[in-house]
């Protein structure tokens, strides 16, 4: 199960996004949270990326 949060950032002339998924560790098997700041259309192949 993936949470799934998008917040929209605006700097100046560019607009961004930070969007943040949980990920589970291959290692130990516990959940982390990945996050990263991109531009609006790329949001979906982050968040669908495995």
């Amino acid at each position: 199960m993936a949470k799934k949060a998008v917040a929209s950032l605006q700097t100046g002339s560019k607009r961004l996004t930070k969007a943040i998924k949980m990920v589970k560790s291959p290692k130990t098997g516990a959940y982390m949270f990945v996050e990263s700041i991109m531009a609006p259309d790329q949001v979906n192949d982050f968040l669908n990326k495995k």
